[in-house]
């Protein structure tokens, strides 16, 4: 006979007995076991276990395996029937399960203890998000609402966007103007000769009307920074500064200048990250354009190409730190933006480390700043 049409072990078992016109009893005296067990077996009522199972494949020659398969199927079955759809679990696991949420506590950004806090996690997760149901979070697939973004981002980078967005969207800037930027510019290449000086940049930027935020990533996120409008006339810049060195800041800096110059952005955020890497998905070849009018002007402001390849064609291959401090001399900007370039064009890394200071603590004090112990205030959550 053929098990296959049976969906219990109590129906295979009771079409064992009827087969060979057997008694529960007849059954019971044969196995061992007691008869109540038996009929409780067949009504499946009691569950079949690995040790009744292997009675049975004594007893019916038919592998326990089978009985245990059914029995399987069966409970799997019941509780389908019996279970309450709960679809806030498959919302919780996209959620919970890739938004980097202990990460967002201890950052301030969330208002719960901990991740096991689910009720307060949820609340928070919709304030955070601007969102009136869990399923409008837009982390989630099937999300209504998506941010446009330059890359397809994912929800930990979602995440720091709209803190980014968010603490932009409070403060209070100047009015800006296509030649506000252009004078900004201006302004910060006056300064870049020294580390010190550009504790400025924030101000400046404010004055020109463009809304500047600093907030540390979130963890496996590898974001330098980010452009986008809030309206027409409210560019955004926000940065990590995941690297913390002068060559690093001044580079992404006016890279994103220059995307507010090109008014890159208004359509979608120009979230940069390294798009030759990898971790860019549904790169484009306008984007590849964009980036790459960026990456040139960031380069000519640290310096000059002109300059850089006359340099490296003079002194390569053994370029002396002296040579690199008198050429930023030169140049009036720090030996560290000349070390940087450098590095990049010879991919020797090791050039002049010691000039590539850092510069977090001399910015950040006048900027808003989000993360390395402090949260920055806001009224939206």
């Amino acid at each position: 006979m053929s098990s296959e049409e049976y969906k219990s072990p109590g129906q295979l078992v009771t079409a064992l007995l009827a087969e060979r016109s057997w008694t529960k009893r007849t059954l019971a005296i044969i196995s061992g076991m007691d008869e109540s067990i038996i009929s409780k077996t067949t009504s499946n009522v009691r569950k079949v276990d690995a040790e009744t199972a292997i009675i049975f494949e004594e007893v019916f020659g038919i592998p326990a395996e089978r009985f245990l398969s059914l029995q399987k199927t069966y409970d799997l079955a019941v509780a389908r029937i019996e279970s309450t759809p709960n679809p806030k679990r498959q919302m919780r696991a996209e959620l919970i399960g890739k938004l980097p949420i202990s990460a967002m506590i201890a950052r301030g950004w969330l208002d719960a203890k901990s991740v096991k806090d689910i009720d307060d996690v949820e609340e928070s997760l919709l304030r955070f998000f601007q969102a009136n149901r869990l399923e409008d979070i837009e982390t989630l697939p099937h999300a209504s609402k998506k941010t446009e973004v330059s890359i397809a981002a994912t929800p930990a980078q979602l995440a720091w966007l709209y803190r980014v967005k968010t603490l932009a969207s409070e403060m209070l800037v100047a009015r800006y103007s296509p030649t506000s930027v252009k004078s900004a510019i201006s302004k910060i290449k006056t300064l870049i000769h020294s580390a010190e000086e550009l504790r400025k940049v924030p101000r400046i930027l404010a004055e020109a009307g463009i809304r500047f935020v600093i907030v540390e990533a979130l963890p496996s996120t590898k974001i330098d920074g980010v452009c986008f409008w809030l309206d027409e006339n409210s560019p955004v810049i926000g940065m990590t500064m995941r690297f913390d060195r002068i060559d690093n800041f001044v580079f992404v800096l006016r890279h994103e200048l220059e995307h507010v110059q090109n008014r890159d952005g208004l359509m979608q955020m120009m979230l940069d990250v390294d798009i030759n890497s990898g971790e860019a998905a549904q790169v484009t070849q306008e984007l590849i354009e964009q980036e790459a009018r960026a990456n040139a002007a960031a380069s000519e402001f640290c310096v000059p190409k002109k300059m850089m390849d006359a340099f490296i064609s003079r002194k390569a291959p053994i370029f002396a730190k002296r040579d690199i401090i008198g050429l930023a001399r030169m140049l009036k900007v720090h030996a560290g933006l000349v070390a940087g370039q450098l590095q990049f064009r010879t991919k020797k890394y090791h050039l002049a480390r010691d000039q590539l200071v850092p510069v977090r603590s001399i910015v950040t004090p006048n900027a808003v700043t989000d993360g390395w112990g402090d949260v920055a205030p806001t009224d939206a959550y």
